[in-house]
Order: C-alpha cells, then structure tokens, then sequence
C-alpha cells in the first residue's frame, strides 16, 4: 500500500480537527446561551439552525475562493480567523449573552439573535475548510469524486469525536471558558502547520 503523501495527509488531518472543532463549538454553544436563555428546544434549535445556516454559506464562500485563489496561505487564513475567535470568545460572548437577554424579549427570538450574532460568523469560515481542502487535495479529476468522499467521510469522523469528546469529557475537565480556547488553539496550531508545509500547494499556487 503506497504511503499517503504529506500534503495529502496535511490536508485530511486539518479537516478531522476542523469537523471536530466545529461542533465542539455547537456542544459549546448551549453552555454560553443556558445562563441566560436557559437550554430549551429553542436554544437547541437556533444553534442547530444558525451552526447550518453558517456551514451551508461556507461551503458556498469555500468553494468559489479555492475556485478562484486556491492556495495554502488562504487556507491558513481560513482556519486562522475563527481560531482567533474562538480564542478571545469567552471575553465578549457572555456578556454579549447577557445584555441580548435583556434588550430582545420572547423566547424564540432571544435565543435566535444571540445564535446569529456569535456563532454565524465562526461557523462561515468553518464550513468553508472542507470544499476548499478539496480544490488544493485534488490532482486528477478521474479521482475526484474518492477525494471528495473522504474529505466529508474524515471531517465527519471529526465531527463525531468533536461531540463526544467535548459533551463526555471536555466540559467536565476544563469547564467552557478554557475548552472554547482549546478549540481555538487547535485550529491556529493548524493554520500555522498549513503555512509553514511548502508541500502545501494549490492548482495555482
């Protein structure tokens, strides 16, 4: 069995750590509005339909940037911007949280604004990894329809063990201010790795 080569093997492991990011960030996310809004069906259903909405643009917005500039340094962007985010997140979310509550009465409403607000703008720029992953892993179209599927297959792999990992342990052992900056963390070591590995090239790099 011939080795993976390291770009290829760069590329998969970026988008194991971004599925696993992206819904630790969702796990996450009911623990910032249920001070405030509490943890009904309709915190659960705005974070479920915000989280979407942001994914569902960034597979958009991902695939027409590696269309159009496929290249390691704007993946690196990518993944950077909601690294940072989510880094400085627990210093403006709650109190962002609370002062939603006050000024936006209704159950439905509340919860939804504060959904909007935070976590559409992290969730676009997570969703925009994977199409863009698969511009710069793709080199013969004969085989892109096996790219595609395995980069989805990994990042949901990711996504499963983002769920478990911050419902089961994470929260328990480091509470949600710090575990919101562990994912934050991940996604700049990330960005970093992307930048500095030259094997990291686009179609137009």
């Amino acid at each position: 069995m011939k080795p993976l080569p390291v770009r290829l093997a760069l590329i998969y492991g970026i988008v194991f750590v971004n599925g696993a990011v992206l819904m630790g960030f969702e796990i996450l996310g009911s623990r910032v509005l249920s001070p405030s809004f509490g943890n009904s069906i309709f915190v659960w259903g705005s974070l479920i339909g915000v989280f979407m909405a942001g994914m569902a643009l960034g597979y958009f917005a991902g695939g027409w940037l590696g269309d159009h500039w496929p290249s390691r340094y704007l993946f690196g962007i990518l993944l950077a911007i909601p690294g940072l985010l989510l880094l400085i997140f627990p210093y403006y979310a709650f109190p962002c949280v609370e002062w939603l509550s006050g000024v936006i009465v209704g159950p439905r409403t509340g919860p939804l604004a504060a959904c909007l607000v935070l976590f559409l703008p992290p969730s676009v720029f997570l969703g925009a990894v994977s199409p863009y992953a698969f511009v710069l892993s793709i080199r013969d179209l004969r085989s892109a329809g096996r790219s595609v599927g395995a980069l989805y297959a990994i990042s949901t792999v990711g996504s499963i063990f983002g769920t478990l990992g911050t419902a089961f342990y994470l929260i328990l052992w480091m509470g949600t201010r710090s575990s919101l900056q562990l994912l934050g963390g991940l996604l700049i070591v990330a960005a970093v790795a992307c930048l500095l590995l030259r094997d990291l090239h686009g179609v137009g790099d």
